[in-house]
């Protein structure tokens, strides 16, 4: 199955390295061995996301102009050479193709049916496997940019728990970018933008998220725009 990605949001997005960065450290101890990055769009987080534990790498994208991309990125090295693309969905993955670990960065609020997704990425997953899940954090902040690119939904930490996948167990569940969470809160109620600017990303990026890397952990990573949730499966 593929689609056109409706969304304008990731060019805008592709050059704030801070913020990859930042999750993509917390995210590491999560990430090795065979990886699935399930909507990877255009490629823009493979390169942080990948670990020296990786052995392979796919990317799963169901626009096929995207698809194309970051085959051209592979091929042109801008990506890892143990990555390989997929012009789909998780639907479309060959029968018995198993996942060390297996990620949904900004994407599992695209899709309607999140919880039925889930499931079937768990399906995918080895034994003590890793489904790593990182969103868009708390639906009083659902804005027109959130409906301007396709989300269904914003989450919190118990909503995005809620769809713990059977024969799953819950390993982490935190937020990230308490200062960001500033940002997106003048956004809903002052600006009510339909997208940030390039200006108001730099600003985020650079001044922002560094913010948070500091004060996330000493807050018990209990405030931010973006939930993670990590899952194992049971052995």
């Amino acid at each position: 199955m593929s689609y056109q990605y409706v969304g304008g949001e990731l060019e805008l997005f592709a050059a704030a390295t801070n913020w990859k960065r930042y999750f993509a450290r917390v995210l590491a101890p999560f990430i090795g061995g065979k990886v699935l990055e399930v909507g990877a769009g255009m490629g823009s987080n493979t390169p942080f996301l990948r670990t020296e534990r990786v052995r392979e790498w796919t990317c799963l994208e169901p626009d096929p102009n995207l698809a194309e991309r970051i085959s051209r990125r592979v091929e042109g090295g801008e990506l890892p050479s143990c990555c390989r693309v997929v012009a789909g969905t998780i639907d479309d993955l060959r029968p018995g193709t198993g996942y060390d670990t297996i990620l949904y960065i900004d994407v599992l609020e695209h899709i309607e049916a999140d919880r039925a997704e889930l499931a079937k990425a768990a399906q995918r997953l080895g034994p003590e496997g890793k489904l790593v899940v990182l969103a868009p954090a708390h639906q009083s902040l659902f804005s027109p940019f959130d409906a301007a690119v396709g989300h269904h939904r914003r989450y919190d930490g118990a909503s995005l728990a809620a769809l713990e996948p059977p024969g799953c167990r819950l390993l982490a569940s935190l937020m990230l970018d308490c200062a960001g969470l500033l940002a997106s809160l003048a956004n809903r109620v002052v600006l009510s933008a339909s997208q940030p600017t390039t200006r108001q990303i730099a600003f985020w990026d650079r001044v922002l998220v560094p913010i948070s890397r500091v004060l996330d952990r000493p807050m018990g990573h209990s405030l931010g725009k973006t939930v993670v949730a990590v899952w194992s499966r049971n052995p």
